[in-house]
């Protein structure tokens, strides 16, 4: 482990949102994911369900947590199961979990080995009405394989045929959309390692230098400061291929008078930040990428202050889309008679601002959270406008993190250089 384990109170605060709102007499099953296979004998990195994460804070594989909050034997109201260690596993794949540890990391008292879990499910089950489940009901998921979930899933309604079943997703939803203080804390603390990041490039970035080169400096960077490293792809995006919104192939020169978009944040503690930022190749904006560049700033200032508690997220892109268009008039890029008669369904400015302005943060980079609920206090989100002129090669983008505070907002990424002449000075130093 490279950071400082967060407290066992914040997983045994989140539990406790969960069961209370589990209807009486049941039981809710959540998994680790499976680790994934490459070919011949590889595998890819694991990456633990960020379900089981939030909950327990165990970051291993074949990991099961059962809440029972109704069982009739206290020990059973939370089970959390992990994969049994040994000495050969010890000397070939390192350091598990023992049960104690997990009882420390978690604050869960009853912790069985993993293989225990199905001679285990049935006097669990038999006592319960109703069996919560999960599947991935994130908007943007898109799942090729048969997860876990899946099959345990099919496994259930084969065995357990009478039972009552409900879904957990939007009970996760719910929760975990609003943070705690110690998970706002440790966004923060992966925002800090992403600025140090950013810092670093700043004197480094420079006509010839290769966007793989850039993201080699990020990763350095993330590393030595305890991260894991990216919290997601990172988009190292000179000239043109700013324009491609998910690019990721970071392998082309960066050349002199071009911009580099910049779409990277560092993972800390199993949370991720998420922040954008354009630089100039070759130290110095041209007016013409000053004039693009200031006018997203302006709607990254204005949004923020637009993302406030009782607000819909539909009603705020809204606003955001007016603000932008101004901007895009500003720029001569839309006409202000062409905008009057535009089809309000599909708004001019998407021409040039395609995306979405703000996504929940959290353990993942796009988060759980309702778009179609109000805004909270304790929500966290990303705010990053952009323009993209693709007939003149400039792609600006630029994002910070915010938290929602019942009067305001937080910004967590203030102290990373965003204005003109501050990254300006910073690379000619």
């Amino acid at each position: 482990m490279r950071h400082t384990p967060l407290p066992n109170t914040l997983f045994i605060k989140n539990r406790a949102k969960i069961a209370q709102k589990l209807a009486p007499n049941s039981i809710a099953i959540f998994h680790s994911n499976d680790i994934m296979p490459t070919s011949a004998d590889g595998t890819m990195p694991f990456v633990q369900h960020s379900d089981i994460y939030y909950l327990t804070g165990i970051a291993q594989e074949e990991t099961i947590l059962v809440l029972f909050p109704d069982a009739i034997e206290e020990k059973y109201r939370e089970i959390l199961f992990v994969r049994q260690t040994d000495e050969h596993i010890a000397i070939w794949e390192g350091e598990k979990y023992s049960q104690e540890a997990a009882t420390a990391q978690s604050g869960i008292s009853t912790v069985l080995w993993t293989k225990d879990f199905e001679g285990l499910l049935p006097t669990l089950v038999f006592q319960a009405e109703n069996i919560y489940l999960n599947t991935n009901e994130h908007l943007r998921q898109s799942n090729e394989v048969e997860t876990r979930d899946a099959r345990f899933i099919s496994f259930c309604k084969k065995t357990f045929p009478l039972h009552t079943y409900k879904r957990l997703a939007p009970l996760m939803m719910e929760v975990r959309a609003c943070k705690e203080k110690e998970e706002i804390d440790t966004i923060a603390a992966a925002c800090k390692i992403t600025e140090k990041g950013f810092r670093r490039l700043l004197g480094f970035v420079k006509e010839g230098v290769m966007e793989y080169e850039i993201e080699a400096e990020l990763l350095h960077e993330f590393i030595r400061n305890g991260s894991r490293g990216f919290a997601y792809e990172p988009i190292i995006a000179s000239g043109a291929n700013a324009c491609v919104l998910h690019y990721v192939s970071n392998n082309k020169p960066c050349r002199a008078g071009d911009l580099l978009l910049l779409d990277v944040g560092a993972e800390y503690a199993g949370y991720a930040s998420d922040m954008t930022r354009c630089i100039p190749v070759s130290g110095r904006f041209s007016d013409r990428q000053k004039a693009v560049y200031n006018a997203v700033l302006r709607v990254k200032n204005e949004a923020k202050k637009m993302l406030r508690v009782g607000t819909l997220i539909a009603d705020y892109q809204k606003e955001v889309g007016k603000l932008m268009t101004s901007e895009l008039i500003g720029l001569g890029l839309l006409k202000k008679h062409e905008v009057e008669q535009e089809d309000p369904k599909n708004p001019l400015y998407r021409r040039y601002f395609m995306h979405g302005t703000s996504h929940f943060l959290g353990i993942n980079v796009h988060d759980y959270g309702f778009f179609h609920k109000k805004v909270e206090a304790g929500m966290v989100f990303t705010v990053e406008p952009g323009i993209y002129i693709r007939e003149e090669g400039i792609g600006v983008r630029l994002e910070n993190d915010i938290v929602v505070l019942e009067n305001g907002y937080q910004d967590l990424m203030g102290d990373i250089p965003i204005e003109v002449e501050e990254i300006e000075d910073l690379m000619n130093a």
